[in-house]
């Protein structure tokens, strides 16, 4: 009896597992929801937004780089499997190396580049991505709270630029520099919801942010208490809301429809009920909408957070808020949805 046949007797059962283990990794491969037209997008949503295919682009780039170190890896891992196995018919010891110069530099350098390379094409992105504009065509502070969202339109409706003549209080607690751009005359109209409220038509609960097909808005983004983070999910973008400090990024809708939003931040109990939805429509229909929220009596803002650094009333400034009874109302509907 060769002194190799335990060794061969525990091989058998391996090599019969193998095409059993192969398939299964088929089977979970290919048995998903995804259709082959999600293929190039490595199933992430159709992009809604003009600025969303880079971001589609920059996942695709980072996958096919983590697809090709891959194949080298396993590559190299069958080959040192097959080419350097142990013999069958005799014992040896293979030949024993201290150190190999060329493959720790390999080890060193290629990962080096790997990074540099994948830094420069996510540096050049959120640079883009992160361009505001001196006079976007709508502005919209995203209020986050425990656990749901608030929309300030700070927009504009009743078409009088003259009104009103200073900054809202409820929106005191952004810094001038964000609200660059605004329309003159804008009193505002405001939306808010709570979680688990259902609007018929819409796939999810909570509130719903309407946005005009084609024009640029921008989203200020403030908190109340803790981080949350703003997600709209076929704009392949999110970015945190942070209680004292103003984030902003702008988008331009492109396809009509309502979307899914969410938090995207773990903050608190509720974290999983703070859903909304985003309707894209034509901006004819835009305007409708916000006349319908002024005649709702849904004007002026709700408060929009917590005070940060260079925040501040603007010196003068006419161009937002509203007068004092349309402020009164907006901080009243803020007080009953927080209870």
């Amino acid at each position: 009896m060769s002194p190799y046949g335990s060794d061969r007797s525990s091989r058998r059962p391996m090599r019969r597992k193998l095409p059993q283990a192969l398939a299964a990794g088929l089977v979970l491969a290919t048995a998903t929801g995804c259709t082959y037209k999600d293929f190039p997008r490595l199933g992430m949503p159709t992009p809604v937004t003009e600025e969303a295919p880079r971001i589609l682009s920059l996942w695709q780039g980072s996958w096919a780089a983590a697809l090709a170190t891959g194949v080298l890896v396993w590559g190299l891992i069958l080959w040192a499997v097959i080419f350097h196995r142990r013999s069958r018919t005799k014992v040896e010891i293979p030949p024993q190396t201290r150190y190999n110069m060329p493959i720790e530099a390999l080890y060193t350098v290629v990962p080096i580049i790997i990074v540099a390379v994948l830094f420069y094409f996510t540096a050049r992105d959120e640079s883009e991505l992160l361009k505001v504009t001196k006079k976007p065509d709508h502005v919209v502070n995203v209020v986050g709270y425990q656990w749901s969202w608030g929309f300030n339109y700070i927009e504009n409706v009743d078409g009088d630029t003259t009104t009103p003549d200073k900054l809202a209080k409820q929106l005191e607690s952004i810094a001038p520099k964000k609200l660059e751009g605004m329309p003159g005359g804008a009193e505002g109209v405001y939306e808010t919801g709570t979680p688990g409220e259902m609007t018929p038509g819409n796939p999810s609960p909570g509130p719903t942010l309407w946005l005009p097909k084609g024009e640029r808005v921008r989203f200020v983004l403030t908190s109340r208490d803790v981080i949350h983070s703003f997600w709209v999910v076929p704009f392949l973008m999110k970015q945190d809301v942070i209680p004292g400090q103003t984030n902003v990024f702008e988008a331009t809708p492109s396809k009509e429809g309502t979307f899914r939003g969410k938090c995207a931040e773990l903050c608190g109990v509720d974290h999983a009920r703070m859903l909304f939805n985003v309707k894209v429509v034509s901006p004819e229909r835009y305007r409708a909408h916000l006349k319908d929220l002024a005649k709702q009596g849904q004007t002026g803002y709700i408060d929009a957070g917590i005070p940060g650094l260079g925040t501040g009333n603007f010196p003068g400034h006419t161009g937002v808020g509203g007068d004092d009874e349309s402020s009164a109302h907006g901080k009243s509907h803020d007080a009953e949805s927080d209870k």
